[in-house]
């Protein structure tokens, strides 16, 4: 995860609802919530590099990512929960 992180072509981008991020999330993370996802696979096929979701717990993003696969995205990952996340962030 940790050399995905410093890839500077990779998105991360948070599944949680808007409120949630705003109270807190990954430094330079997008947010788009689970529940819009399909409305917004364009925007996740655009992305260049490699992609990085994350939720609370990891059980959102795990979701997230599953749904980005069967769209045709193959680098895809789940990044677990912020606690996990903010491990890595500098």
């Amino acid at each position: 995860m940790e050399k995905l992180l410093a890839n500077p072509a990779t998105t991360v981008v948070d599944v949680r609802e808007t409120g949630e991020f705003a109270s807190g999330h990954y430094e330079g993370a997008i947010n788009i919530p689970l529940g819009i996802i399909p409305l917004r696979l364009d925007k996740f096929k655009a992305m260049q590099g490699p992609i990085v979701v994350y939720c609370r717990s990891g059980n959102r993003s795990g979701m997230a990512m599953n749904l980005l696969k069967q769209a045709g995205l193959t680098e895809v990952f789940n990044g677990g929960g912020l606690h996990e996340m903010l491990i890595f962030q500098d």
